[in-house]
């Protein structure tokens, strides 16, 4: 599913449901400690989803730490993102010598909770919203979905937070997504992709080298 909405020569893996065959290494252990079972299933799973797309590329298996902000950590010379929600797992990696940076994200296609939007949407999120046809994806989670896609790809290279208030993001029928950070930073314009399908929304934003 993931892999829909990124280049060919970016690395995926993913899975449905909670993979019971993962493990986790020692030095990952800390982090999910005291987590409730299901935390723990979903930590263990997108990171065995990442062990295998960094394999893909001829890397072997390495504790993915979080770092600032609970960014993942990854091996040099690697760029990724990692994503999960209830039921699905993905990863993507990539050589950093052909991209700076890039994010995923999956989400449920259901609307958002009552009052979400409001806390995500610019004015000018909410006029293209209006402009996409009714029937289709859930929009408003298809535009939430994208900008935490934005902000995974945006954070390594600013090293900084990126409020929702801080991108505009136009959403396109056709399975893309333009965003404009408004705040300094080395990215100001991001491109990405949008796919439904199996009840779930994924997006992606990638930033060539």
């Amino acid at each position: 599913m993931i892999a829909a909405v990124l280049p060919e020569d970016i690395s995926t893996a993913h899975h449905h449901g909670t993979d019971p065959h993962a493990t986790l290494f020692p030095e990952e252990e800390p982090f999910v400690a005291r987590a409730v079972a299901k935390r723990r299933a979903e930590y263990t799973t997108v990171r065995a989803c990442a062990r295998r797309a960094l394999a893909a590329l001829g890397r072997p298996p390495v504790p993915l730490l979080p770092g600032e902000r609970g960014a993942p950590r990854w091996p040099a010379g690697i760029v990724g993102s990692m994503t999960h929600c209830p039921g699905y797992s993905a990863a993507a990696v990539a050589p950093a010598r052909r991209w700076r940076s890039l994010g995923i994200d999956a989400e449920e296609n259901a609307p958002l909770p009552p009052g979400v939007l409001d806390m995500i949407a610019l004015p000018a999120d909410r006029e293209a919203l209006a402009t996409l046809p009714p029937g289709g994806p859930s929009w408003d989670r298809v535009l939430f979905s994208a900008k935490e896609s934005v902000y995974k790809a945006w954070f390594p290279l600013a090293r900084r937070f990126l409020d929702f208030s801080e991108a505009e993001l136009v959403l396109s029928e056709d399975g893309t997504f333009a965003a404009r950070v408004l705040v300094p930073g080395p990215v100001r314009e991001l491109g990405g992709r949008w796919a439904v399908g199996d009840g779930l929304v994924v997006t992606a934003v990638t930033v060539r080298a």
